[in-house]
């Protein structure tokens, strides 16, 4: 598997696959939110999820894949406190806002800053029409956020605190992403960067703070329905970051993270099936800009 990946390294089938991995990415992101935002604590809900991916990536990274090389050490060292602090903002983003609100703003600011990290760090250069497209995406990601905002009562008390963390947790989406895309071109193996990411993301932070928090609880939920979650969500974990992981090797970063960020469609959607969360023509109009968007940045690529 990870000859071929290589093998699609700069090729038109490389570019093809990295566009259909994003969507798919966008897909398992928008769940990740849904199943973290659901029935439980949200951090309870992540140290459920970030346990079972790391358990799940254990044996894979210690025994299938090739060790990391030297240098890598150093790339996963800054791997750690990157993804640690974008948990906390998300977990505090998600106490404090409905889910429709907050998501897509969270959503809204990473591609941008992506963007503009990977013209930095890669030397990736947007069109004329990409920037366009990224306009009327963030037009339409943003415009869901406000329309969100002033129709949804919940939680009005928390939201311009959890608006103001929505804006930070994008920022650092953007930092882990042109961070990670780093990491992933920096080894032979493609999944040595993935099972080992895994491994040490989801053993050594979210699970401990989430395990302090549930022996504090007065009534703490069943264990069985929370690490069914987990479970769930690690496996989706694995589609969502590892699709978009293996679409930054494949091509350019910058149009990964963009066509990564129609997660509010999918979003809007699982809000309406599973949270109950009401679905518009107006909403409707807002998630058709944001596939629009998505459409010009590969279209003029």
């Amino acid at each position: 598997m990870s000859e071929w990946i290589i093998s699609l390294e700069g090729t038109e089938a490389g570019h093809l696959a990295a566009l259909l991995l994003a969507l798919l990415a966008a897909l398992a992101h928008a769940v990740i939110g849904a199943l973290q935002k659901g029935r439980h604590d949200p951090w309870l809900s992540r140290g459920a999820i970030d346990f079972c991916y790391g358990a799940m990536a254990a044996p894979f990274a210690l025994f299938v894949v090739p060790w990391p090389e030297p240098h890598m050490w150093l790339i996963f060292a800054g791997v750690w406190p990157i993804h640690a602090a974008y948990k906390v903002a998300q977990a505090m983003t998600y106490t404090r806002g409905a889910y429709t609100v907050v998501y897509p703003v969270v959503r809204g600011t990473g591609p941008l800053f992506t963007v503009i990290g990977a013209g930095i760090v890669f030397g990736e250069h947007f069109t004329l029409g990409q920037w366009a497209g990224v306009g009327v995406l963030l037009a339409g990601i943003y415009g869901l956020a406000v329309y969100n905002l002033r129709t949804i009562t919940a939680q009005r008390d928390t939201m311009v605190t959890a608006l103001a963390l929505a804006v930070l947790t994008g920022g650092l989406a953007a930092l882990y992403t042109t961070y990670d895309a780093y990491g992933i071109r920096a080894t032979a193996d493609p999944f040595t960067f993935l099972a080992w990411f895994f491994f040490i993301d989801g053993l050594f932070f979210t699970p401990i703070v989430a395990g302090l928090m549930y022996r504090r609880m007065a009534h703490r939920p069943a264990l069985g329905p929370l690490m069914l979650r987990g479970w769930i969500g690690g496996m989706v974990a694995f589609v969502s970051f590892g699709a978009v992981m293996l679409a930054t090797r494949l091509d350019k970063v910058g149009e990964a993270a963009v066509l990564r960020e129609t997660s509010p469609v999918f979003a809007a959607l699982i809000g309406r099936l599973l949270l109950g969360e009401r679905v518009g023509p107006r909403r409707l109009a807002l998630m058709g800009l944001i596939a629009a968007g998505a459409v010009i940045v590969e279209a003029a690529g």
